[in-house]
């Protein structure tokens, strides 16, 4: 696929003009819906002074937009686990970057390719104004000073899905528990959750596939049972071997001594 160049005008005053790379993201192997191939556009060479945010109203002229990744460099999908609050993450590089833009339809892209490379596409307007300068060190720092209540409240909803992952992980690992709890005749053992209510009713395919599964396990235990019977039998066989030998040579020494030929050195 040919990439495409787009002009970024920052104002409607302004002369100069930032030229930005567009194409469509085709990597296949990338096995993660998070970039879908047919609504995913991949932008190079975005300046600083657009975040997230900036380029999602700036495409939002083509179709409605889904979400807005932007990278210090051309990457997979990586999933970080949950999303943390901007206290906790450290702060970005600023420089230029890449984006993955992914649109709601994929009709978006198309419109993409057909905008007109000599008509810019501006970046701060009255609607929607982008601080540089002075003005954005100022934002900058002001943003910089946590609010103990908006702290406290961060905290306390990272804690709040933390314990609600573990629950659900313990409870997972209690469900795979039970399932592997079986006696000798290969009985699965059933309790009660953890609330004490009854387990929900397995559907037919379930069903099935636990009756292959026991089916198998016993399968192989009684061929895991035959092969210790064998083992048993030869080791019987063996110390009746080493019986029937010492009886032998205690009859040949008998019979040695009655003989007075036994010389032991």
């Amino acid at each position: 696929l040919t990439p495409q160049l787009l002009s970024l005008q920052f104002s409607t005053d302004s002369v100069a003009q930032h030229k930005i790379c567009v194409k469509e993201h085709r990597v296949r192997a990338e096995k993660t819906t998070q970039r879908p191939l047919d609504r995913t556009l991949f932008v190079l060479n975005i300046p600083p002074y657009c975040s997230e945010g900036v380029i999602k109203e700036l495409f939002s002229q083509f179709g409605p937009v889904q979400s807005v990744e932007l990278r210090e460099k051309p990457g997979s999908f990586e999933h970080s686990g949950p999303k943390l609050a901007k206290y906790f993450t450290p702060a970005q590089k600023q420089g230029f970057r890449v984006g993955y833009i992914v649109f709601q339809k994929a009709i978006s892209i198309t419109a993409v390719k057909s905008h007109p490379h000599d008509v810019p596409l501006v970046v701060s307007t009255e609607q929607r104004p982008v601080w540089t300068g002075l003005q954005k060190w100022i934002h900058q720092y002001k943003q910089s000073f946590a609010q103990p209540d908006k702290l406290q409240e961060a905290v306390d909803t990272f804690m709040q899905d933390y314990d609600k992952r573990k629950e659900e992980e313990a409870e997972r690992q209690k469900e795979q528990a039970e399932e592997q709890l079986e006696d000798e005749e290969g009985w699965v053992k059933v309790t009660r959750g953890k609330s004490g209510t009854k387990t929900r009713p397995h559907s037919e395919v379930s069903n099935q596939k636990a009756l292959q599964k026991e089916s198998r396990k016993r399968k192989r235990k009684e061929l895991m049972n035959f092969y210790t019977w064998q083992h048993r039998n030869t080791q019987k066989e063996h110390i009746a071997e080493l019986r029937k030998k010492f009886e032998e040579d205690k009859q040949r020494i008998a019979l040695l001594r009655a003989q007075r030929k036994f010389r032991p050195y």
